[in-house]
């Protein structure tokens, strides 16, 4: 009883937060909807239409495709009695044979267990820990840039809001389609919770102080630099703003590939974070393309860092 209390809570709080995420949206599209009326009076009506079409493909869709996956998890493939998940496992395993890039072993042993709840179960096992989690650490660091580089050019913090909740979401639903299920509509409510924090702590570092974060020493090492005092600031933002979504994103994996019986909410928390703080110099090395090259150089890792930081979460986080 007290379990599905739990999960109505979350439910409802996911449902709220995506609310609050829509109408502070609306507000901000109104409030430049109003502003247009001094160009011509059916300025406004012409970005409504344009702002809605906007939320619908970068919002609300993405969403119902997160929301219309199957429900799945990788310790699953670890159940005992495969058949009671026998539809699900077909499903999931359809929808990754349709990935162009999946090793032909692998698409093999998909396409010949098939017919076997318990060959399937250990294919797609198989599948996850030696070749999904390293596409999907992709997409985060991806997606991580984007909003680095969005969020630090960007000087507006309402602006920064919606950028990350956009780029997030869109993260989550290409992961989901990636893996070809989602997490559970608890998990995803907090995934929503998460998201939300993290756009809200965007808009806030608009205001950031330098001085506050920076110490002095260093400080007066960077106004040496040409050209990298001035943009500092942005940096920052940027910079912090994708160590969020890096952290959003591993929460996501790992909500898909709990495959560690131990694994409680406490560990998942502190390891996303320890393994974004890893992932971040990648990040930091492919997005600060403003910073002369011996700065870049700084942060970019050799490729077997790289290798050995995606062959860490296999087989188990």
């Amino acid at each position: 009883m007290k379990k599905n209390s739990n999960k109505r809570f979350w439910y409802f709080v996911g449902i709220g937060v995506m609310l609050i995420i829509l109408m502070m949206i609306v507000a901000s599209v109104m409030q430049i909807g109003e502003q247009l009326k001094s160009i011509h009076p059916y300025a406004p009506y012409v970005f409504y239409t344009l702002a809605f079409i906007l939320v619908y493909v970068l919002i609300i869709r993405p969403v119902m495709i997160i929301l219309f996956s199957p429900s799945f998890s990788i310790d699953t493939t670890l159940d005992k009695n495969p058949k009671r998940e026998y539809k699900i496992y077909k499903r999931v395993a359809r929808r990754i044979l349709e990935q162009e890039d999946l090793p032909e072993g692998m698409r093999n042993n998909l396409v010949e267990s098939m017919d076997d709840a318990f060959k399937l179960r250990d294919a797609l096992n198989n599948v996850y820990n030696k070749h999904m989690k390293k596409k999907i650490n992709k997409v985060i660091r991806q997606h991580a840039k984007t909003v680095m580089v969005s969020t630090a050019i960007s000087q507006n913090g309402r602006l920064d809001f919606i950028t990350v909740v956009v780029v997030n979401i869109k993260m989550i639903k290409e992961i989901v389609v990636l893996c070809g299920f989602r997490p559970s509509y608890r998990n995803l409510a907090k995934l929503v919770v998460n998201v939300f924090v993290t756009a809200l702590i965007a808009e806030g570092l608009e205001n950031i102080n330098l001085n506050d974060v920076i110490p002095t020493s260093t400080m007066k090492m960077l106004g040496e630099i040409p050209l990298i005092r001035p943009i500092m600031s942005s940096v920052i933002e940027g910079v912090s703003n994708a160590l969020l979504t890096l952290r959003i994103g591993i929460v996501t994996r790992k909500y898909l590939f709990d495959d560690a019986p131990d694994l409680t909410k406490e560990k998942i928390r502190y390891g996303a974070l320890i393994e974004a703080a890893q992932h971040l110099p990648m990040v930091i090395a492919d997005g600060l393309f403003l910073f002369p090259k011996t700065i870049m150089n700084m942060f970019k890792p050799k490729k077997d860092k790289i290798a050995a930081l995606d062959n860490a979460t296999n087989p188990t986080e």
